[in-house]
């Protein structure tokens, strides 16, 4: 999956962020803080040809119900893309 170039993963104070660079600063005012399944589902994009090989990386790594990972991961990318991240 394709990930905004201008959006960069850092870890301050604990805490897994995204943060805008570039001209993306302009049209983005703001942070988005990520939870331990987001930062998972981050690291995995670049290497996801889709949304189901996502999934199925979600599935492998945690003990969830297939539907609950579904939910979770569309609701992620539903607002990364809304947001224009990806």
């Amino acid at each position: 999956m394709k990930i905004n170039s201008e959006y960069v993963m850092r870890e301050i104070a604990g805490d897994t962020i995204l943060i805008p660079i570039g001209d993306t600063i302009n049209n983005f005012n703001g942070l988005v803080i990520l939870n331990e399944l987001a930062k998972f589902i981050w690291e995995k994009m670049p290497q996801a040809k889709d949304e189901e090989e996502l999934l199925n990386y979600i599935l492998d790594e945690y003990e969830v119900e297939r539907e609950v990972a579904k939910s979770d991961l569309d609701e992620f990318l539903e607002m990364l893309k809304k947001e224009n991240i990806i």
